[in-house]
């Protein structure tokens, strides 16, 4: 879950109440985050850098590169920065960098030389070493939460197509550090985390342009999506999505849902497959084109559609392994010209139903003799025996695999 601002604020206010003093929470790049409110009836409990702030909620790039010049962004503690009347800065500062993991994310401000505290030129001796421990403490804890926040909503874009299309070796090898050390520590199940992905594919996806496809951030349980290219189709849609358990694939499922509506929205058609769960971000490419043979089975086959899921597609996970032209086996060849379509879809029918002739022509509302009279014609066609089993399958992969 993100973190949300109230959040943040109660950790302001944790720091503000530690050290008696209104505390300030900013981003690494000085935008306002939240703030502690100011009980002071002096108007010199503010000055215009604090005031600006505050109410434009970010800072100006010179009091950015002023502040960043105290050394605040290599700091580890506290750093204390004197008043300077010509910057706009009539009030001293204490800032406490906000970390995680080393890299600082943030920093929380706190007004220094506050009035009946000693007045000018004084120290801040009056805030005790334990007393700016226990705020660095706190401090850490909001870089954990900011982290978190970077992570949930990290564009993961180019990583995860890097992965899905970067060749073996090296190459593949450098996408996956990429995608693991984006994904944070939980990311791969294989180095330590927790880390249950699945891959979605929705295609064919109507524009390849990156900016047209929606942001994983608006997708509940997504970490990453992107185009890839999707044979003849042209461009299939990819998305990475965070599993809690491999028996609940519901956020996928209603992922890949919300997606094909998207597709239909902008005037296309397409279809969406679910791979099997991995562990393993190095599996990715192995899910893809599972996720992708799926998605082709729920085009050719109306029993899958609109998502498919790879355990369920039977015989299209091994007939989707095949290259494009496997399907026009010199037997069937002609069989598959458009002006055999009937009786292509014909000789499926018998074939799904086991041979039986009875069941094929109740499916397809013919009478017996008009049965007899295709499947004779099929036999011309293809010179292939109806009555031998290995014809017989040789006839119906071939009829499978040209429709996906």
């Amino acid at each position: 879950m993100n973190p949300v601002k109230g959040d943040y604020q109660e950790l302001v206010d944790e720091i503000s109440a530690l050290l008696g003093a209104p505390a300030t929470l900013e981003n690494r790049d000085f935008g306002l985050i939240a703030f502690g409110a100011h009980d002071s009836d002096d108007d010199s409990a503010m000055d215009p850098v604090r005031t600006r702030s505050i109410l434009t909620r970010r800072s100006t790039a010179a009091v950015r590169s002023w502040f960043e010049g105290f050394g605040i962004a290599r700091a580890t503690g506290p750093v204390r920065i004197p008043p300077t009347p010509e910057a706009g800065v009539y009030r001293g500062r204490i800032c406490l960098p906000v970390r995680h993991r080393g890299v600082v994310l943030g920093y929380v401000w706190l007004l220094d030389d506050e009035p009946g505290r000693g007045g000018p030129g004084r120290d801040d001796s009056w805030r005790t070493d334990e007393q700016l421990t226990a705020a660095m403490e706190v401090a850490a804890r909001i870089g954990a939460l900011l982290a978190d926040e970077a992570q949930a909503g990290a564009d993961l874009t180019r990583e995860f197509r890097a992965v899905l299309t970067a060749e073996r070796g090296w190459q593949q090898d450098m996408a996956l550090a990429a995608l693991r050390t984006a994904l944070g520590p939980r990311g791969d199940g294989t180095h330590g985390g927790d880390g249950l992905h699945v891959v979605v594919c929705v295609a064919p996806w109507p524009s390849a342009d990156p900016d047209d496809a929606p942001s994983a951030r608006t997708l509940p349980g997504a970490a990453a999506l992107c185009t890839v290219p999707w044979g003849a189709a042209g461009q299939g849609l990819a998305v990475l999505v965070r599993l809690r358990s491999a028996d609940v694939r519901a956020p996928a499922l209603a992922v890949a849902s919300r997606l094909r509506e998207s597709a239909r929205a902008k005037g296309g058609a397409a279809s969406a497959g679910v791979a099997a769960p991995r562990r393993e971000l190095g599996e990715l490419g192995a899910a893809w084109q599972e996720a992708s043979a799926a998605a082709r089975a729920a085009l050719a086959e109306p029993r899958f559609a609109p998502v498919a899921e790879w355990s369920a597609i039977g015989p299209y996970r091994l007939l989707a392994s095949l290259p494009p032209d496997a399907a026009q086996d010199a037997a069937v060849r002609e069989l598959l010209a458009p002006a055999h379509r009937e009786l292509a879809r014909t000789a499926e029918v018998y074939l799904d139903c086991a041979g039986q002739a009875g069941r094929t022509a109740a499916e397809l509302g013919i009478h017996r003799q008009t049965l007899y009279y295709r499947l004779s014609r099929v036999e011309q066609l293809t010179g292939l025996d109806l009555d031998d089993g290995e014809d017989r399958l040789l006839l119906h992969m071939s009829l499978k695999a040209a429709r996906l």
